[in-house]
C-alpha cells in the first residue's frame, strides 16, 4: 500500500487501488477503543438518468430508487438478517443515501475483522425479487409520507426548491409514493450492477487496527475483479445562474417559527483541489459572517430575532453549492431583512482582515479536533474523495488562503439577487 504521512499531525494513511478498481483506505489510530468502516458507493439520489459504461442507450430511473436499493441490500438470499450478523459480533451497522452518495458502515470495540467481513459480504450481495420489492413500496411510502409534515424536512426542500429550477437536488431523496411505484427488481439490479461496481466505490477504515491484516481481510472478500475501464455517464439537467423563486413559506405544527435563508452558488463545475480550497475559504467566510462572535449574531440574538438554535453551513459539491443559515425566530422576515442589510453594507465597507487571521486559526484548531472523531473523519473522507479531493490535502489548500481569496470569495458568493428564505410557521 502507498503510504501518505500528514507532517503536521504525523498522522498516517494507506492507500491501495485494488486490481478490482476498489479504492481502499486504511487509517491506523493506535489506542482508540473502537474502529469504524465505512464502504460508499458514488451515487445519490441526484443520479436518476445516466448512460451504462460500455452502452449507448440512455437509461432514466424514477425519482428515489437510489435510497429504495439502500433499503434492499439487507434482504439475503437465505433469509437471514445482517443486523443479527453484525450483533453477534457486537458491530452496530447502519446506512445512509444523501444526494451524491450511498454508504454502508459500521463501528465496533471488537470482532473487527468478523464485522468487516460481514460488511463487504452483504454490499456485495445484492438479493431483490417482484415480492419483497413490492412489500418495499409500502414501507418506504409510509416513510415518505411521515416526513410531508416533518418540519425541518419541508424548511430544507422548500429552501432547495427556491434555489434550483431544474437541478435533482431539489427532488426528495426518497422520491415520491408515485415515482417509487414504478421500482422493480430488475431496474433496481441494472442500477445496483451500475453504481456499486467496485471501480465506483471506495472503502475507508479506520480504528486501532493492524494494515495488513486489515488489508488482507478487504482483498480476500472483494468478490467482483470486473472493474469499468470508462466512467459512468451521469447527465444533470441545465440550470440557469437565477433562483428559482426568493420566499416560500409552509404551514405545520411547529411551537416557534422556523427559517432558512441561502444563497446559491453559481460558481461550479470542478472539482480536487480547487473544490477544497474554496470549501475552506467558505468555511473562513462564514464564520467571519455568522458565527457566535460575529457582529451580526451579537446584534440578532440581543435583539431577540434568534435564539441559541442557529446555524449555519456551506455545502460544496461538483455541480451545484449553496451557503445556508437557519433557526427559529418569531419575526423571521426581521431576520431575512437584518441579514442581507449586513451583506449589503459589508459589500460596500469591507471584510476584517483581524477577523479574518483569527477566524482562519479557529478553523485550523477545528481540522485538528476532527482527528479525534474517528466517524465524522472517515464520513468527511469518503465525501471529499468522491469529489477527488484527498482530505491530507487540507493544510498545503488552507495554508495558500489570503485575505483577498477571502474578499473575492465574499463578492462572488454573497450577491443578494441569488438569496432565497423559506419559512415554516405555526398552523
Amino acid at each position: 500500500m502507498e503510504k501518505i504521512t500528514d507532517k503536521l499531525t504525523g498522522e498516517s494513511l494507506y492507500y491501495k487501488k485494488h486490481e478490482s478498481g476498489l479504492s481502499v483506505y486504511i487509517m491506523p489510530r493506535k489506542g482508540y477503543s473502537s474502529s469504524y468502516a465505512i464502504f460508499g458507493t458514488k451515487y445519490g439520489s441526484v443520479d436518476s438518468e445516466f448512460v451504462v459504461p460500455g452502452e449507448n442507450e440512455i437509461t432514466k430511473v424514477p425519482d428515489g430508487i437510489a435510497h429504495y436499493l439502500e433499503h434492499k441490500m439487507f434482504d439475503q438470499p437465505d433469509g437471514s438478517n445482517v443486523f443479527d450478523k453484525f450483533s453477534k459480533y457486537g458491530g452496530e451497522a447502519n446506512a445512509f443515501t444523501s444526494f451524491n452518495m450511498t454508504a454502508y458502515l459500521f463501528s465496533a470495540t471488537g470482532h473487527f475483522y468478523e464485522n468487516l467481513e460481514t460488511l463487504m459480504d452483504y454490499v456485495q450481495s445484492p438479493y431483490f425479487t417482484a415480492e419483497s420489492v413490492q412489500k418495499e413500496q409500502g414501507i418506504i411510502g409510509q416513510e415518505i409520507r411521515m416526513y410531508d409534515d416533518n418540519a425541518p424536512w419541508r424548511l430544507f426542500f422548500n429552501f432547495l426548491g427556491l434555489l434550483y429550477h431544474n437541478n435533482p437536488v431539489k427532488i426528495d431523496i426518497a422520491g415520491t409514493v408515485e415515482s417509487i411505484a414504478k421500482i422493480d427488481e430488475k431496474l433496481l439490479y441494472k442500477c445496483y450492477n451500475t453504481f456499486y461496481n467496485l471501480s465506483n466505490m471506495t472503502l475507508f477504515v479506520t480504528g486501532d487496527l493492524d494494515v495488513e491484516k486489515t488489508l488482507e481481510v478487504i482483498e480476500k472478500n472483494i468478490k467482483d475483479n470486473k472493474p469499468f475501464t470508462e466512467e459512468i455517464k451521469r447527465i444533470y439537467p441545465d440550470e440557469p445562474k437565477t433562483v428559482a423563486g426568493k420566499f416560500k413559506e409552509q404551514s405545520i405544527s411547529v411551537a416557534t417559527p422556523m427559517f432558512m435563508i441561502g444563497w446559491k452558488d453559481n460558481d461550479v463545475g470542478y472539482s480536487g483541489k480547487k473544490l477544497l480550497k474554496k470549501a475552506i475559504e467558505m468555511d473562513i467566510l462564514t464564520e467571519m459572517l455568522f458565527g457566535k462572535g460575529s457582529k451580526l449574531y451579537n446584534e440578532l440574538y440581543k435583539e431577540g430575532l434568534i435564539t441559541q438554535n442557529f446555524s449555519f453551513e456551506y455545502a460544496p459539491q461538483t455541480d451545484y453549492a449553496y451557503t445556508e443559515v437557519d433557526g427559529e425566530s418569531k419575526n423571521p422576515r426581521a431576520v431575512y431583512d437584518k441579514i442581507t442589510s449586513y451583506i449589503d453594507t459589508l459589500l460596500k465597507t469591507g471584510l476584517s482582515r483581524d477577523d479574518f487571521e483569527r477566524i482562519k486559526k479557529v478553523t485550523w484548531g477545528d481540522y485538528i479536533r476532527s482527528y479525534n472523531n474517528i466517524e465524522g473523519y472517515a464520513h468527511n473522507f469518503l465525501t471529499m474523495s468522491f469529489m477527488n479531493i484527498n482530505y491530507f490535502d487540507y493544510f498545503d489548500e488552507y495554508s495558500a488562503i489570503t485575505f483577498e481569496d477571502i474578499e473575492k470569495r465574499f463578492c462572488q458568493q454573497f450577491n443578494n439577487d441569488m438569496c432565497v428564505m423559506s419559512v415554516i410557521k405555526p398552523e
